[in-house]
């Protein structure tokens, strides 16, 4: 009978509702990156985190008082090969590098004076093992690491020490562990998900672009692309993920690769510039090489 037949959807209905509330709450749950839930309240202003708390000398007891009123974030995209900025980039007040992104053999395009390099734990052997390219040829660099806080006070803050100690005119900072604990809470805040049980690994360019804000009045981004960029239809052409690894991954199956993998810890590149993008109004932040609407 109809009524027994409406009966039993409504049943069902109430199962499939049940298991998408259980779901939900899982601690695997990995959300669709890409969509940001609403935000119930304004992000924290991040200008009035405080630098001098968030960032430990690597030696002695400075603190890190380098304020900027225009900065440029220099990524590491293949978008930044044959645009010859290289000059508009030296003349920049500030300028931000990061990881182990060269400057020689590419400084045409991507210019040479680096204020600031903003390195991640995993990418720190292949920096300071290349002394003349990362700390001789830019001196004036101000070093600021990032990795988990067992990790970096465990081993890796020992050897940045022991580097430091070699090239007495070299200034580094590590981010604190507190600081660290802020950057998993903006995440948060900005996608409605839990760091961890989501398995995201924020993205260098994530601290990158938090650290520039804090540090500086205005910031422009050369060479990274806006969030709907890699769905695009036609897909754009293929291009390194790297500028300096010209035979490496595409970037857009690098971006989207790890936006939808649900196995592992993944950066979550396109959920992140679309937090960038929110941001952009707020913190002054602009971009180009591309362009963003």
């Amino acid at each position: 009978p109809q009524s027994q037949r409406a009966a039993a959807l409504g049943v069902l209905f109430a199962l499939i509702m049940l298991l998408i509330i259980y779901s939900s709450g899982s601690g695997s749950e990995v959300f669709p990156y890409s969509r940001l839930r609403g935000r119930a309240r304004r992000p924290p202003d991040l200008k009035k985190w405080g630098v001098k708390s968030g960032y430990l000398p690597v030696c002695g007891n400075k603190t890190l008082t380098a304020r900027c009123h225009q900065c440029v974030i220099i990524t590491s995209s293949s978008h930044l090969l044959g645009t010859r900025l290289g000059t508009a980039i030296d003349g920049a007040e500030c300028t931000i590098r990061m990881n182990d992104a060269p400057t020689t053999g590419y400084e045409v395009d991507v210019g040479n004076k680096t204020s600031f390099r903003v390195v991640a734990h995993s990418s720190l052997y292949r920096v300071l093992k290349r002394p003349q390219e990362f700390v001789n040829k830019t001196p004036e660099t101000i070093f600021i690491f990032w990795g988990p806080p067992a990790k970096m006070q465990k081993s890796l803050l020992k050897i940045i020490q022991r580097v430091s100690a070699s090239f007495p005119n070299m200034t580094a900072y590590v981010v604190s562990p507190s600081r660290m604990k802020q950057f998993d809470d903006l995440f948060r805040g900005e996608t409605g998900k839990d760091r961890e049980k989501s398995r995201s690994w924020l993205s260098t360019g994530w601290f990158t672009m938090v650290i520039a804000v804090e540090l500086c009045d205005a910031v422009h981004v050369y060479g990274m692309v806006p969030p709907n960029y890699c769905g695009r239809r036609p897909p754009p052409h293929r291009l390194p993920y790297h500028y300096y690894e010209p035979k490496g991954p595409d970037e857009c199956t690098t971006y989207i690769h790890n936006e939808r993998s649900r196995k592992g810890n993944h950066h979550r590149f396109i959920t992140e510039k679309r937090v960038f993008a929110s941001w952009a109004g707020l913190y002054n932040i602009t971009f180009s090489h591309p362009s963003w609407p």
